[in-house]
């Protein structure tokens, strides 16, 4: 995918298509020396990355204001989100190196966003309507994590591979929610979680 065809799918402004493409050249300047992404996947940032992020941006709740995205590492999805226009995107990384490159994004950039260089569990109660997450852990680790970020009637979306079906069959031992999956269009195996109504099971 080129950045054209990123802009053509997503339907983005020039300039908004201009952040993004400084930031992937800032990933492929420091990936070398921190290892935020794998470097196979560099190559082909545009799908592997952006696009994958950005996708998720359509399935946001109408009015969608908050996003505490846990575990942003390279800041996918979350930084994503944030240039295409969440308007409060938190950013969760306890590596203080990436952290570090989440903030030069966002200078470079001109995105508003904060970053917490600290563990999830230690990050500030932060009312959330939505809670992002990929590639970190599995579902029931995610919801012990996410739950307390969560307004009520805010939603989960966390991008899952194979073993989606699995890991919802073990969440379901501790929680109750709603589930809605949609396929992912970067990954044929690929899935997105959407789960709201989040509750702890009794």
């Amino acid at each position: 995918m080129t950045p054209a065809d990123f802009a053509a799918r997503f339907a983005v402004s020039r300039e908004t298509l201009d952040r993004l493409t400084v930031y992937a050249q800032l990933l492929a300047k420091w990936n070398p020396a921190i290892n935020l992404v794998a470097k196979s996947t560099v190559a082909d940032v545009w799908e592997r990355h952006m696009a994958d992020s950005a996708q998720l941006y359509a399935l946001l709740p109408p009015g969608t204001h908050t996003q505490v995205d846990m575990g942003s590492g390279a800041g996918f999805p979350g930084l994503v989100m944030a240039i295409l226009g969440v308007p409060d995107v938190h950013l969760i990384e306890s590596d203080t190196r990436k952290a570090t490159f989440l903030r030069e994004v966002a200078r470079a950039t001109g995105t508003q966003v904060t970053v917490h260089a600290q563990r999830i569990e230690q990050a500030p109660e932060i009312v959330a309507d939505v809670v992002t997450a990929r590639a970190l852990a599995a579902l029931p680790e995610l919801l012990d994590w996410g739950y307390r970020f969560l307004k009520p009637g805010g939603q989960c979306l966390f991008l899952k591979g194979r073993t989606a079906a699995e890991e919802l069959t073990l969440a379901a031992q501790s929680w109750t929610m709603t589930v809605s999956q949609v396929p992912s269009i970067t990954d044929p195996s690929g899935t997105i979680l959407i789960l709201g109504e989040i509750a702890r099971a009794r």
